[in-house]
């Protein structure tokens, strides 16, 4: 295969930061590499258990085992330097650092305390119901088009108006909810041309969200003002309040529509499976499990070391970065059973698609509930689901998702 003799090629001309550490002059946020990743994935987990990355100085994990070690242990691979490319410690952020996402305990286990206890699975059921109605009419509207778009009638619009709705966020002007997602997980990457036109037009949803998550523009009972009670009450800042409500927005919302269209795609593109879980609409759940494994939402972030450390043998300085490549691990076969297989019937606990450890992704839960509601409605309701073309790709450095499924579904007779 001409691209696996270029990149072994290339792990041998360049010179590494120790010796026996493989080489790569590879860039993960090429537009070549972001459609379809998997089988560089696979080049770097065969290269070994760490890897070196010339073109930004990182080293890199894509194992299961080697991913899961450096993200559950905080002591030693902190997030306080960022979770991007750019060290916070030793650079200027470019922006405030997020204040759950990019702290260390304790500061992380006070403010993640809160947010924690604001979505727990106790508030979440309250919300079922609503869900469930919504979920309804919108796979009854698509039903009825018959010819839809399984991201802007389902993946992006379902999200959009119940959880914008749980957290109280304004009706109006919720169309810039997905560019000030796009910003936040870009940031994470360099800052190549596709974050800085992320950048340059962001400058109408940065206004909207800046006024949306002020206190007086939130409706009384959602997650929102939850967060400024908490602030009431003392256990945070009223300014951390409103920073928290950002984060809320982006947490649960951006990951969730990209894993329901990464549902729907390979739903789409696996008849067999789709079979399954229409005739066991239970299944939706561990469907959504399968989706992070095999097509994570996440698919890579940075730890920073914060003391001199040995990694898979290898010694690294303190302040080094360490890119962890979530969507490999995911698809390691030495922790999973034919892992380029999509298969709804999989066991696929474990899977790291939002992350692991304390910085897990703070809004997992309602993000899986949505996908699950989203999913078992589908499969209620659906006989058949049709790609009508290929789906087209959202690029973004740090999370993988569509823009545009054109779809054909058949309502199932009763």
């Amino acid at each position: 295969m001409k691209f696996q003799q270029q990149f072994e090629s290339r792990s041998h001309s360049y010179p590494v930061p120790v010796e026996g550490v493989p080489s790569f002059d590879f860039d993960p946020y090429a537009s070549e590499v972001l459609r379809d990743p998997y089988q560089y994935y696979e080049m770097l987990r065969e290269a070994g258990p760490i890897v070196w990355l010339e073109r930004y100085g990182v080293y890199a994990v894509a194992r299961y085992d080697s991913v899961r070690n450096v993200l559950t242990d905080p002591e030693t691979y902190c997030s306080s330097a960022g979770v991007g490319l750019t060290n916070f410690h030793t650079e200027e952020p470019w922006r405030q650092p997020s204040i759950i996402l990019e702290v260390d305990p304790p500061e992380h286990t006070k403010t993640r305390a809160v947010f924690t206890r604001i979505l727990s699975p106790r508030a979440l059921k309250k919300l079922t119901s609503t869900f469930e109605a919504q979920a309804e009419l919108m796979v009854d509207r698509m039903i009825e088009k018959g010819v839809c778009d399984g991201v802007k009638d389902l993946a992006d619009a379902f999200p959009i108006k119940v959880f914008g709705d749980a957290v109280g966020v304004p009706a109006e002007g919720r169309e810039h909810l997905l560019p000030y997602g796009d910003m936040v997980f870009n940031a994470f990457g360099p800052a190549n041309d596709r974050f800085k036109e992320c950048l340059a037009n962001l400058g109408p949803a940065t206004e909207w969200i800046t006024k949306a998550c002020q206190r007086e523009n939130l409706t009384p009972n959602g997650f929102g003002a939850e967060l400024y009670a908490a602030a009431d009450a003392g256990d945070i800042s009223h300014e951390d309040a409103g920073m928290l409500v950002r984060t809320t927005l982006s947490a649960g919302l951006d990951t969730t529509i990209f894993t329901m269209g990464n549902a729907l795609v390979n739903l789409g593109r696996n008849p067999d499976q789709w079979a399954l879980l229409r005739d066991d609409p239970t299944r939706a759940r561990a469907t959504i499990e399968e989706v992070l494994r095999f097509d994570s939402t996440f698919h890579s972030f940075y730890r920073t070391t914060t003391r001199e450390t040995e990694l898979e043998g290898v010694p690294l300085k303190k302040e080094q970065k360490v890119l962890v490549f979530i969507a490999s691990a995911n698809r390691d076969p030495r922790h999973w059973v034919e892992p380029d297989h999509f298969d709804v019937t999989r066991k696929a606990t474990g899977n790291m698609g939002f992350g692991a450890g304390i910085h897990g992704c703070a809004g997992q839960m309602i993000a899986r509930m949505e996908g699950e509601i989203a999913l078992r409605t589908l499969a209620s309701k659906v006989e058949s689901i049709e790609l009508l073309g290929e789906p087209v790709l959202h690029f973004n450095n740090t999370v993988r998702g569509y823009t545009s499924m054109p779809m054909r579904v058949t309502a199932k007779r009763h």
